[in-house]
């Protein structure tokens, strides 16, 4: 392998975390997000089919990351675009360790901090090999139909469409309000 090939490795993979990645036209969905059981963070056994019909923009959340205070850009999303996409927050501590709360501690805290009123969800593991079945959906290409991106750190975003199908991704630093997923929503 040549020095030009070895760094041009390099230079996509830095670009391919740092950027949305969307749908390619051809890909086709494979598993319903639909059918996958979460828990609500007062801990409610249910499914994404409430959500069917609306689109999808699932977070995983932290407390106490620099990006937190994207909660107040979320929030303002799920007011000003509510009935067009849900807003879904599943807290994580596998970045960082910066979300060590309880489901308990963690809905205080966005409610008294970001009086946030849009779904939330139990604390999951966003990665690795405790994985939880939602988030195994949207990283595997063989399950959403072409994804393989998995979250890089806490607030990496998800879209999923009005049918369930898995559209882009964005990461932390793609902020609730920018234009790149408003386009998408609107």
């Amino acid at each position: 392998m040549g020095l030009f090939t070895f760094l041009s490795g390099i230079a996509s993979s830095i670009f391919s975390c740092s950027q949305p990645v969307s749908k390619p036209a051809n890909a086709s969905m494979k598993t319903s997000i639909y059918e996958i059981k979460i828990k609500t963070i007062d801990g409610k056994e249910t499914t994404l089919a409430d959500y069917k019909g609306k689109k999808m923009l699932i977070v995983n959340v932290a407390s106490e990351c620099g990006y937190t205070p994207q909660y107040a850009d979320l929030q303002k999303l799920h007011e000003q675009y509510g009935n067009k996409v849900a807003v879904l927050g599943f807290p994580a501590n596998e970045f960082g360790a910066q979300e060590p709360g309880s489901e308990e501690q963690i809905k205080s805290f966005c409610s008294k901090n970001y009086g946030v009123t849009f779904p939330m969800f139990s604390k999951i593991a966003v990665k690795g090999n405790n994985m939880h079945p939602l988030y195994q959906w949207l990283t595997d290409p063989e399950k959403n139909g072409w994804n393989s991106q998995a979250p890089t750190w806490n607030f990496n975003k998800f879209l999923v469409d009005e049918n369930g199908n898995l559209t882009d991704y964005f990461p932390s630093k793609v902020k609730p309000l920018d234009e790149l997923i408003l386009s998408k929503i609107r």
